[in-house]
């Protein structure tokens, strides 16, 4: 990496500055970098206001002062405006770079990293897991997908919320990766309510057995963290995986359940099973 591109030479933005977003801008400040955020919602500016970030009169005011700008918004639609004609593009110098942290379609990655190339702007999907409590830590994993050179100058910024950045690979293998996490993620979830409610059933004590199960060849992160998660999923999320499913013709028969099953799980109904 070149040692020009460190905290104190790098400005970094912020579009959407909601539980996750507010959370990484407020680690790039805490890191000394110069970061300017934007949201349409009053509540988040204000919010982000309160601890010092500047917040830009519109999406193009946060590209042309940022040489890394991250993308947490919902929806393919959203990271579309954001992005496309009118948005980052048409502010962002040539050699900067977008990353986009929100998860939306490998294809909607490829095509938005093909409009920037025009522009000599770097594009990466860069989606995080491990929840809303890594992101207040900074403890995120970050999955990569896109151009190493780009990668390369955004790095300092990703770590600054991110624990671990993996480079998965070409565009659109960042998303590819949050997928095959979720896919693993919510099929233990619903593996570990079945199994702790067999317990209960017939008796056991729940938080023992949890503590007792972390050790076994049954230890998964959500039965680690069981009743501790805020049970809150995208349900877009939950269809990603269906949908490149039907794009490639292969059959998910069990992620279909589980699709199903999670639509019905919340904090609530995990944490009944420890009381």
């Amino acid at each position: 990496m070149d040692a020009k591109l460190t905290q104190s030479s790098l400005a970094a933005g912020v579009i959407g500055l909601g539980a996750m977003g507010y959370q990484m801008a407020r680690h790039l400040k805490e890191k000394n970098f110069a970061v300017t955020g934007y949201d349409i919602s009053v509540e988040a500016v204000a919010a982000s206001r309160e601890i010092g970030i500047a917040v830009g009169d519109d999406i193009a005011a946060v590209g042309s002062h940022a040489d890394v700008v991250i993308v947490m918004v919902q929806t393919d639609k959203q990271v579309v405006d954001v992005i496309g004609p009118g948005g980052l593009l048409s502010a962002m110098k040539p050699g900067s770079v977008i990353c986009i942290a929100s998860s939306i379609a490998p294809e909607t990655c490829k095509e938005l990293e093909r409009q920037a190339a025009e522009k000599n702007v770097g594009v990466l999907d860069t989606p995080v897991v491990l929840g809303q409590e890594a992101a207040n830590n900074g403890t995120l994993t970050v999955f990569v997908g896109g151009e190493a050179k780009w990668l390369e100058k955004a790095r300092p910024v990703l770590c600054a919320f991110g624990r671990d950045i993996f480079h998965i690979g070409p565009s659109g293998t960042g998303q590819i990766a949050k997928t095959a996490n979720n896919m693993l993620l919510w099929a233990c979830i619903c593996a570990n309510y079945e199994a702790l409610s067999l317990a209960r059933a017939l008796g056991a004590d729940v938080p023992t057995l949890v503590s007792a199960l972390t050790h076994s060849s049954g230890a998964n992160w959500s039965l680690s963290r069981w009743g501790k998660s805020t049970g809150k999923w995208a349900e877009k999320d939950m269809d990603v995986a269906l949908d490149l499913a039907q794009s490639c013709k292969l059959s998910l028969p069990l992620n279909g359940l589980v699709d199903q099953l999670m639509k019905s799980m919340n904090r609530e109904k995990m944490q009944s099973l420890l009381a």
